[in-house]
């Protein structure tokens, strides 16, 4: 089995459409301002996502007003041999976390979500369906949990 890579991290959501490649766009940036010269691996995942999807194009043009570039995005379902590649796992909401615990307990002490890392437990709001502004809304929460988070994030992956 392979070892998960130190500074790397995987967010997951519901369908890996609008949340965690959110997240993950994010994340690398922060990553990138942080230490551009250090390695990090960032990805994201869906627990019920099909292979090949885009991200919604409300989830495209939020993260472009971040100046961001989500639209080479291709969804991609959680799999033993992803999670096994990342040292933390943050999901969006309570339910992601606890089937992925259940169902890859191998990876369920890796596991957490995306709030608890500020020591909270509250879900981040799926805006599939919704208007932009909930999407801009959707980004602006995953930029204050990841800011905030940010230290544990780090410690955890270390």
């Amino acid at each position: 089995m392979e070892l998960p890579k130190k500074n790397s991290v995987l967010f997951i959501c519901t369908a890996n459409q609008c949340r965690s490649p959110m997240a993950e766009a994010i994340m690398k940036k922060v990553f990138s301002e942080l230490d551009p010269k250090r390695e990090w691996l960032v990805e994201s995942a869906g627990t019920w996502a099909q292979a090949g999807i885009a991200s919604t194009p409300f989830s495209v043009q939020a993260m472009a007003a971040m100046g961001l570039d989500t639209s080479a995005h291709k969804s991609q379902p959680v799999t033993e041999e992803l999670l096994n590649r990342f040292s933390l796992v943050l999901t969006m909401e309570s339910g992601h976390k606890e089937a992925i615990q259940v169902e890859f307990p191998q990876a369920a002490g890796r596991v957490y979500m995306l709030s608890e890392m500020a020591g909270e437990t509250a879900p981040v709001n799926d805006p599939i369906g919704n208007p932009y502004e909930e999407y801009v809304n959707t980004s602006k929460e995953i930029e204050d949990w990841i800011t905030k988070g940010l230290p544990k994030i780090l410690e955890l992956i270390q």
